[in-house]
């Protein structure tokens, strides 16, 4: 994809954001995460292992009622 064009991006009701890639995931910290995948799911949940990638934990997540409401 020329570095023009425009990305999709899809939010998910219960799980990760997903981004067409490749991407470069700029953290808090100004650590930079790449993935050359021609779809990358970023973690929302916080409880991944592979951070900011989603390895699904947000499976096993169980979500509160402030949560639920959303």
């Amino acid at each position: 994809m020329p570095p023009d064009a425009q990305h999709r991006v899809v939010i998910t009701p219960e799980g990760p954001i997903l981004v067409d890639g490749p991407v470069e995931v700029e953290l808090p910290d100004g650590r930079r995460a790449v993935s050359e995948r021609p779809v990358t799911a970023l973690c929302v949940c916080g409880n991944s292992r592979r951070y900011p990638f989603c390895d699904t934990s947000h499976r096993r997540r169980v979500r509160s009622a402030a949560e639920e409401e959303r």
